[in-house]
């Protein structure tokens, strides 16, 4: 008996550039936002990290930045407000930055893409990704991101913002601390939550993480959550 072939996995090309600055890599998601909703290139999923940053989305509270510029400019922070939602959050070295840039399924022209869960499945790879460090996340209802219990309460190991575009492409994504400097975080309320914790994997296990070991793991969670067929690329992205 002949089994059906089944249809391949549509492809998400995997870069990682390294420490690229927020701006550079604002301009490199936003050109291929765009060859993405013309259908020039597959699905993208860009891993990096950021040099000491703070971003504001569009829910963002000026008060939740406690720095003042001259604090900012000693200690090396730069500060965007972007079009991601959500309030203000820190990105640095040690953090790895997930920026899927992926064309949404509509079940027709007109209809709204689905955002939500879209986001809950972002949710998924990183809860998946802890749990092969014996960890658990979760979800928090009403809040965005993965939080793990600690002895303290509940912190937020990965932070998530996305943005849609009128042609369903996705933009920004998620922060996952990993061998982050969590003292950056007292410089804002982060997400404009006052009553919650931020952690680091680091914190939680007791050591500094390989990078690229937990860089490989989610991007293996991130194609079998999407339905995607992982693929690294070291092609020139059309920038802007």
């Amino acid at each position: 008996m002949t089994l059906p072939d089944h249809p391949p996995l549509p492809i998400c090309q995997v870069r990682l550039p390294g420490r690229v600055e927020y701006e550079t890599a604002l301009a490199e998601q936003n050109a291929l936002a765009e060859a993405r909703g013309r259908g020039a290139i597959p699905d993208q999923l860009l891993l990096l990290e950021h040099p000491h940053t703070y971003t504001l989305g569009t829910s963002a509270h000026d008060e939740h930045l406690l720095l003042t510029p001259p604090e900012l400019e000693a200690r090396g922070i730069r500060v965007y407000r972007v079009d991601r939602g959500g309030d203000i959050t820190y990105h640095g070295p040690g953090q790895i930055v997930g920026y899927p840039i992926m064309a949404l399924p509509r079940e027709s022209e007109g209809l709204r893409a689905d955002v939500v869960g879209y986001v809950r499945r972002l949710e998924t790879v990183i809860i998946r990704l802890l749990a092969d460090y014996g960890l658990q996340g979760q979800p928090i209802a009403g809040l965005t991101g993965v939080w793990v219990q600690t002895p303290s309460g509940a912190a937020k190991v990965c932070a998530i913002g996305v943005r849609v575009n009128v042609k369903a492409v996705t933009k920004h994504g998620f922060a996952l601390n990993v061998n982050t400097d969590l003292d950056y975080f007292g410089g804002i309320i982060p997400c404009g939550i006052r009553d919650k914790g931020v952690t680091s994997l680091a914190t939680l296990l007791g050591a500094p993480q390989d990078m690229a070991q937990v860089r490989e793991r989610l991007i293996a969670h991130f194609g079998a959550v999407y339905g995607r067929e992982m693929q690294l690329t070291t092609t020139t992205p059309p920038l802007a």
